[in-house]
């Protein structure tokens, strides 16, 4: 019986891309990252949350105030292995909350690397917001003070307003599709800093 075909990366694809898909806790992002990597080959599915996992001992919730150099330090771990799958041509999906603070960071690492650097920010209106976090399980955060304070930082955000996608009355398959029209048009591609200064 034949197996389906599936695109693989080999020494001649050429690079993929860096999706980076954040937003506030409860925006779907993890949802709809997975159908992202779906839809996309080759590709890679990093999600974000367990880089700070990986920390087995002095781990801070990265929320905090006291947190930012662990958090800095997970960021650059997170931006170069997301670059360096893309590099070897997989379309790789970072989700998990990288909130415009630390976007340069991944945009220092894209420009060594040549690679395409797309940054959506999925956005619901803070109740709904409030809503899909409070039902989520496991260990995810659902406290709703700081997913609030997330949520106004991710409200705050002026240049980058471009790149929001309003996901309040959006399915995950919808909010997948925008995205990836988005990514189609260029929408999301987020240009050198050398050419956007």
């Amino acid at each position: 019986m034949n197996q389906p075909t599936i695109d693989a990366a080999t020494s001649t694809s050429p690079p993929g891309k860096v999706i980076v898909l954040t937003g506030p806790p409860g925006a779907g992002k993890s949802t709809v990252a997975r159908l992202l990597a779906d839809r996309l080959s080759p590709s890679v599915h990093l999600h974000c949350d367990d880089f700070w996992h990986f920390i087995k001992q002095g781990s801070i919730a990265p929320y905090l105030p006291h947190a930012h150099r662990q958090n800095e330090t997970v960021i650059d771990v997170l931006a170069h292995a997301a670059f360096g799958y893309a590099a070897g041509g997989y379309q790789v999906i970072c989700d998990g909350i990288i909130g415009p603070w630390f976007i340069d960071v991944f945009r220092a690492v894209g420009e060594t690397r040549g690679v395409e650097l797309h940054y959506i920010v999925l956005r619901p209106d803070r109740n709904t917001t409030l809503e899909r976090a409070a039902s989520r399980s496991d260990d995810a955060l659902t406290a709703p003070e700081p997913i609030r304070a997330l949520h106004q930082q991710f409200t705050d955000i002026e240049a980058f307003e471009d790149h929001v996608l309003d996901t309040t009355r959006l399915t995950p398959e919808t909010t997948a599709d925008s995205v990836l029209h988005g990514i189609d048009e260029g929408a999301f591609l987020l240009e050198p800093r050398s050419l956007s200064q």
